[in-house]
């Protein structure tokens, strides 16, 4: 089974699409489309400290609260434990936000705090900061670039490169894509046990090393006393859950930030960033309750345009802009659907699912 592939019959056009299609037709300059809305972005730069302490101060405390609750509850019913791990999960989403907004220097004023706050941070999200940090800035050098694929991204392959794979090249790469396994083991396993090794890290051993292991130290230093105090048992119980739902969350969040049918990818010498910045991203409409867990990380084409907005001011930059508003709108449910996107279909400049492959060669 592969990708959501239920039917071949073609998905309604999605209001991104329509605004890809009606630019494309009307000439649109999105060179010059893209640097407007730049330097309309470029006017909310810059970090708030008091808004970031009180974002930290009420996420910490709610994740706290919740933490206790789930260690009482284990002597009530492991059930109602997993059911507060949903929004700790949620809560820990909204740490990571935060990390990635200190990654880029964002989220406090000076490199120096953003820097401390992020290694705290990452204590919770189990994920090594320096390390992260390096990644992702080449994830948003690269991002819809053909030729840069490969760090900080989900695998996409074009029609032309699957085609070209031998059967067991496209079994594994139909395996990976699959959602089960993309966000029910592989995420995962990435940042639960991938993340504490310092190889399979696109860096030498050497340059990667250092941020895992100095990771890897604060973990036991963290969680030995928790283990000593409550017991090794009932940390790992109320721990695990929020981890692995948190990883298999986050990852589908990344996923649609960039996976939507009406993305934008080119190759080198055609490729500018700030084009594949604003129509590469998707703004991930979703209800207020989830847009305030996951820091507002789904308003992603502003985020790519300009990163050195913090996410506490993302909504401020939308609601400014009609344009912004109205570009590469996916809801929650039109979401789902993106599952089934899983290569570049060049030629139509589009993803497109594997049912869809076939029906195309079957013309």
């Amino acid at each position: 089974m592969t990708l959501m592939d239920t039917s071949a019959a073609p998905q309604p056009e999605t209001p991104a699409a329509a605004f890809g299609r009606s630019a494309r037709a009307a000439g649109h300059d999105l060179k010059a489309a893209a640097r407007r809305l730049a330097a309309h972005c470029a006017a909310y730069r810059g970090s708030s400290p008091g808004t970031a302490i009180w974002q930290v101060t009420t996420t910490a405390a709610a994740f706290v609260v919740l933490f206790g609750l789930m260690l009482a509850s284990l002597r009530v019913s492991y059930v109602i434990t997993l059911l507060l791990a949903l929004p700790a999960a949620g809560l820990l989403i909204r740490f990571f936000i935060i990390q990635h907004d200190c990654g880029h220097g964002s989220f406090l004023p000076t490199s120096f705090a953003n820097n401390i706050l992020g290694r705290l941070l990452s204590v919770l999200t189990l994920t090594p900061y320096g390390l992260w940090r390096r990644e992702h800035a080449v994830h948003h050098a690269s991002s819809g670039n053909l030729d840069r694929r490969g760090i900080g991204d989900i695998t996409t392959l074009t029609v032309s490169e699957y085609q070209a794979l031998s059967l067991r090249g496209r079994i594994q790469y139909r395996i990976y894509r699959n959602p089960a396994f993309l966000f029910g083991i592989g995420l995962p396993i990435y940042f639960l046990l991938i993340q504490r090794l310092p190889w399979f890290h696109p860096y030498p051993f050497r340059q990667s090393a250092g941020s895992v292991m100095r990771l890897n130290a604060g973990l036991i230093a963290f969680y030995a006393p928790l283990m000593w105090l409550f017991g090794w048992a009932q940390i790992l119980m109320v721990a695990l859950p929020i981890l692995v739902l948190s990883s298999a969350i986050g990852g589908w969040l990344f996923f649609i930030q960039h996976q939507f049918e009406e993305t934008h990818w080119d190759a080198d010498p055609s490729w500018d960033f700030q084009v594949a910045a604003i129509y590469g991203s998707s703004y991930y409409v979703l209800p207020p309750v989830l847009q305030w867990f996951t820091g507002n990380i789904g308003l992603h084409h502003i985020h790519h345009l300009c990163s050195m907005i913090p996410n506490y001011k993302l909504q401020a930059c939308l609601d400014a802009s009609p344009e912004l508003k109205a570009l590469n709108r996916v809801t929650l449910w039109q979401s789902l659907m993106c599952a089934r996107l899983t290569l570049w279909d060049e030629a139509n400049r589009r993803l497109i699912g594997f049912r869809e492959l076939r029906a195309m060669q079957a013309c």
